[in-house]
């Protein structure tokens, strides 16, 4: 199935909410130095959630663009670190968005070499999705995981380098803004029960 930013709002907003309704649930909020949340940890004795703003680039599986800068809105950067576990299924996504002087040609071509260590690499063009790019995530319980694919509208300035399945994924989405660009990085894990993430 195809996920969007606000079916994964809704999915995230529900699952804490059950989460939080079971009994010994323990919620564990740590903040950063102007006391802003900044890792959100929820347990109970059937999974758990994590979410925090900050994040390690190396947990993107990818190397960071020389020269690029994290990208912050008013407060914060923008990326996160999100897992969902419980015995049956986890998912794990990791989002940063950047921007770069250099040109979305430059950022292709560096991004194209280092996405093929995960398989074969698939160009995409559309609309600026940035760190919600065009995701697909299945849960097929005990089926494979699909091959990934383009927008059926595969037309657009900005560009999507897809590798790997919809339950194991790699994406950078890049956008051409006027001498630079803005990009962003995407890791998806999805987990089935008796697999590791």
């Amino acid at each position: 199935m195809r996920t969007s930013r606000v079916l994964e709002t809704k999915f995230l907003v529900f699952a804490v909410a059950i989460l939080c309704l079971l009994p010994a649930c323990k919620v564990n909020v740590k903040k950063d130095a102007n006391e802003k949340d900044k890792r959100v940890d929820i347990n109970t004795p059937i999974g758990g959630i994590h979410v925090s703003k900050g994040i390690d680039p190396r947990d993107l599986g990818l190397a960071v663009y020389p020269g690029a800068r994290a990208k912050k809105d008013a407060e914060n950067q923008k990326g996160a670190n999100v897992q969902i576990s419980s015995p049956y299924l986890g998912l794990k996504v990791v989002a940063q968005e950047y921007e770069s002087d250099d040109s979305a040609d430059k950022l292709v071509t560096f991004y194209s070499e280092q996405l093929k260590k995960y398989g074969n690499v698939i160009e995409c063009h559309g609309k600026w999705k940035g760190k919600d790019g065009n995701v697909n995530v299945s849960h097929n319980s005990g089926k494979k995981s699909g091959e990934l694919t383009c927008d059926k509208d595969n037309s657009g300035d900005s560009i999507e380098l897809k590798v790997g399945t919809e339950d194991n994924q790699h994406l950078v989405a890049i956008e051409p803004q006027g001498k630079g660009c803005k990009f962003a990085l995407v890791r998806v894990e999805v987990r089935e029960e008796g697999d590791t993430i």
